[in-house]
């Protein structure tokens, strides 16, 4: 249900910056672009999507059920997918330093309205959009990026019309959980996630969008 599965990869919680569709800022050492993310950058994402999946799962996970995830969602054709489908929206963070480019985070916007049932039934603002995918390298953690990544990503909804935008984050995930909040996003029911043999249990949280998202 990757759909579903949406959480920020241990990110500390960071003031939110003024942000618009693609903008750059200094993170360390580091000048970071964030952007609407092409064709092109499938490769990358994967190896993002790949690398920091395991860091926003709840202790109790296997191995082998991290690694059935990012075999089954997290390819290079499937991320290639993603960037083909019109109804979602892929944004890339990248660090340039020392004149090398690395790709550091990446968010998934899917459009249009939830088919979970426990979804319909927590969320209020329509139309809406989700929040399916937040993730941050942890050498960038506290810089900023996962809430540039965020408000690039609240922006795409609102551009489609969306007036809310929700997601679902781990119970257990306190930092994930605090960041959100801080963003915006308030608890407003629950929901589960299937990752390997074991059901998760989610917060459903949800953000009202309003007209300046997208001055």
């Amino acid at each position: 249900m990757i759909d579903d599965e949406s959480t920020v990869g241990d990110v500390k919680p960071t003031e939110t910056p003024s942000f618009s569709e693609e903008g750059t800022a200094r993170a360390g050492s580091s000048r970071v672009t964030v952007r609407a993310a092409g064709p092109a950058d499938a490769a990358d994402l994967s190896r993002v999507a790949s690398a920091t999946f395991a860091l926003a799962c709840p202790p109790s996970t296997t191995q082998a059920s991290i690694d059935d995830f990012i075999a089954t969602h997290f390819t290079e054709s499937h991320f290639a997918g993603y960037l083909a489908d019109p109804e979602r929206a892929l944004f890339l963070a990248v660090a340039d330093a020392d004149g090398e480019s690395d790709p550091i985070g990446y968010t998934m916007v899917i459009f249009g309205e939830p088919t979970d049932p426990d979804v319909i039934a927590a969320i209020a603002l329509h139309p809406t959009a989700e929040l399916s995918k937040v993730y941050v390298l942890a050498g960038h953690h506290g810089a900023g990026v996962a809430a540039r990544l965020v408000e690039a990503s609240v922006a795409a909804a609102a551009e489609r019309g969306a007036v809310g935008i929700w997601l679902g984050v781990n119970q257990l995930n306190a930092r994930a959980n605090r960041f959100y909040e801080k963003s915006g996003f308030a608890r407003v029911g629950v929901k589960r996630f299937r990752l390997g043999d074991t059901y998760e249990e989610d917060f459903v949280r949800e953000r009202a969008i309003d007209a300046d998202t997208i001055r």
